[in-house]
C-alpha cells in the first residue's frame, strides 16, 4: 500500500484496508470486541480461544497491523498516524477484537523507539509485533508504591553484568510474561531519582520467582516479584546507567494513557450497547424508556462524558503518533479514565439491581457473577498507576502550576 498524503488518498486507502479485513479477518471472529477470551495478548504461555483467534493475530502481524504505527523494520506497518487511525477504526467497526493488545505495544515497545539501541530494538520490538514475547512491569514495590523513587531493588555490577536482589509487587500478568521491563537501584549513595536505572530482564532468568496474588474479586491478575541474585547483562541497560528515571517517566506517559484508554475510553460502543441490554432485560425497558428517571439521567451523563474523553483521548494518541511524548497531561486521562469506568461499573450494577448481587452458583448466571467482580475489580482503578492522589498533585503542579 502507498502512503496516503491526500483525503482522497486516505479514502482510498480506507478501502484497501476494508478488502484486506473482509479477506483475512476469520468470521468467527466478528462482533468479539470487548470479549474477554478473545483478548489476543501474546507470549509463549498464551493460550488462545480459538485457532482463528491465532490466525488472526498472525495475519495482521504480518501486514503490520498489530502496530501499524511502527517502522516496518520493525515489525510494524511504517504507516502516518491518520493511516493508523483508519486501520483501528475499521477493524473496530467489525467489532472485532484488536490482533494483539499488550504492556509490549503500549509501553515498552514506544519507549524502547525513543531510548533503546539498536541492538535492543532489532531484539525486542519484531518479537513485540508478532506476539512471540509478552512483557509485565517491575516498579512497584513493598515500599515504594506511589512515592516509586524509594525503591530498593538492588543491583551490583559483576563485570559485564549486574546481580539484582530484591522484590517487586503488583506485577500485573508476571506469571504470564517472558521478559519484565525493571527498575533497579545502581547507586543507593546518589539522591532518590538518581542512581536508578532501567533494565531488561529475561523471566526464565535463574533467581527469579513470582508470585500470583489473590484479589477480593476472586482474580489474580497481579503478582509478587522476588529476584536472588539475578544476573542480567549490561546490555540490557535502557539509555543509561543511573539514569532510569528519564526513561521511566516516560513510560509512566505511555502507562498512564494505556490506562485510560482501557477504562475509559475505545469501548464507547461496547458499553453503550451493554447499558442498553442491561436495562432491557433487568427493568422491562424493551422499545420504551426506562421507569426510572434518576438512572436514565445517570446513564444519558455517563455516555456523554464517554464520548467528550474518547474524543480527547483521541487526540492525544493522534499527538503521539506525531512524534509527541506524552507529558503531564496522562495524569488527567489517568484521573478521569479510571474514574469514570468506576462509575460505569457501578451503573451495570445499578441496572442489574439483586442479580449482581451473585458470588458462586445460587442461581446466578457467569454474566451476573461477573457484574458483582468487574465491580470489586474496578475498586482498585484509582489506585494501580500512580494513586489518583499523587496525579492530582501532579496536575496541580505540572498543569495548572500551582505553588506547592
Amino acid at each position: 500500500m502507498k502512503l496516503a498524503t491526500t483525503m482522497a488518498d486516505l479514502e482510498k486507502f480506507r478501502t484497501e484496508v476494508q478488502g484486506w479485513i473482509e479477506k483475512n479477518a476469520p468470521a468467527s471472529l466478528l462482533g468479539k470486541l470487548g470479549h474477554h477470551d478473545y483478548e489476543l495478548w501474546g507470549g509463549k504461555k498464551a493460550k488462545y480461544a480459538t485457532p482463528d483467534a491465532r490466525a488472526w493475530l498472525e495475519r495482521a502481524a504480518e501486514r503490520g497491523f498489530t502496530a501499524p504505527a511502527w517502522p516496518r523494520e520493525y515489525g510494524g506497518g511504517g504507516l502516518t498516524k491518520e493511516e493508523a487511525k483508519i486501520v483501528e477504526q475499521e477493524i473496530a467497526r467489525k467489532r472485532l477484537p484488536a490482533p494483539l493488545v499488550g504492556f509490549g505495544l503500549t509501553m515498552i515497545g514506544p519507549t524502547l523507539l525513543e531510548y533503546g539501541t539498536d541492538e535492543q530494538k532489532r531484539e525486542h520490538l519484531t518479537k513485540i509485533t508478532r506476539g512471540e514475547i509478552r512483557w509485565c512491569q517491575g516498579y512497584s514495590e513493598p515500599n515504594a508504591g506511589s512515592d516509586l523513587a524509594s525503591l530498593a531493588c538492588s543491583a551490583v555490577r559483576d563485570g559485564d553484568a549486574f546481580i539484582v536482589n530484591g522484590q517487586k509487587t503488583w506485577t500485573s500478568y508476571g506469571d504470564l510474561a517472558d521478559w519484565m521491563f525493571v527498575l533497579v537501584r545502581t547507586d543507593p549513595r546518589a539522591k532518590k531519582q538518581q542512581g536508578i536505572t532501567f533494565i531488561l530482564t529475561p523471566l526464565d532468568a535463574p533467581g527469579i520467582t513470582i508470585k500470583p496474588i489473590r484479589l477480593i474479586s476472586g482474580a489474580s491478575p497481579f503478582c509478587e516479584s522476588f529476584f536472588e541474585n539475578v544476573r542480567i547483562p549490561v546490555r540490557n541497560v535502557v539509555h543509561e546507567i543511573n539514569q532510569g528515571w528519564t526513561v521511566a517517566k516516560a513510560l509512566l506517559g505511555h502507562e498512564r494513557t494505556m490506562i485510560a484508554a482501557l477504562f475509559g475510553s475505545g469501548t464507547r460502543s461496547k458499553n453503550a450497547d451493554r447499558v442498553v441490554d442491561l436495562a432491557r432485560k433487568y427493568l422491562e425497558a424493551d422499545g420504551g424508556p426506562l421507569p426510572d428517571p434518576i438512572l436514565r439521567d445517570r446513564i444519558a451523563q455517563l455516555l456523554a462524558d464517554q464520548a467528550c474523553f474518547e474524543l480527547t483521548m483521541q487526540r492525544s494518541r493522534d499527538a503521539v503518533k506525531a512524534g509527541h511524548r506524552p507529558g503531564p497531561e496522562t495524569s488527567f486521562f489517568k484521573v478521569y479514565g479510571t474514574e469514570l469506568n468506576q462509575r460505569r461499573q457501578e451503573l451495570f450494577v445499578a441496572l442489574a439491581g439483586q442479580h449482581a448481587l451473585g458470588w458462586e452458583g445460587q442461581g446466578y448466571n457467569d454474566e451476573e457473577i461477573a457484574l458483582a467482580r468487574d465491580w470489586l475489580r474496578s475498586r482498585g482503578n484509582s489506585i494501580e498507576g500512580g494513586t489518583s492522589e499523587v496525579q492530582l498533585n501532579i496536575i496541580a503542579k505540572r498543569v495548572l502550576g500551582l505553588p506547592d
